[in-house]
């Protein structure tokens, strides 16, 4: 989620600083919540200014780019393996939902054997 533009913290701090609205009024006014105008207020109180932090970059990747290729290479060599069988062979221990995120980001798709019985449920 993106921080609220600079406009919209330095219009909510104005009238904050009339005092003619509670905090509650604000921030339905400006469709935020009460806490936003709280900690928008400290850090100004604090920083003197009304910036949003920058943002931390979030959790450092899984794989680094030689992990990657070995996956690559793993996947087109034996595309009909199961999530939990590259899992099992990845060089850290991953969840079936990070494998198939690292799959999409690289552009795999995982084909089922031909070998593979029909379904069921098919009418022919």
């Amino acid at each position: 989620m993106d921080a609220y533009s600079m406009d919209l913290r330095e219009r909510v701090a104005a009238d904050c600083d009339t005092g003619k609205l509670s905090q509650p009024e604000i921030a339905e006014t400006y469709d935020v919540s009460v806490s936003f105008i709280t900690k928008l207020l400290r850090r100004r109180r604090e920083t003197g200014s009304l910036e949003p932090k920058p943002h931390r970059g979030g959790p450092p990747p899984t794989f680094n780019e030689r992990d990657l290729k070995r996956i690559r290479a793993r996947v087109r060599r034996q595309p009909d393996r199961t999530l939990a069988e590259l899992c099992a062979w990845a060089p850290k221990p991953v969840s079936d939902t990070t494998m198939s995120r690292v799959l999409i980001a690289l552009g795999l798709t995982r084909k089922k054997s031909r070998s593979m019985p029909m379904s069921g449920t098919r009418r022919g």
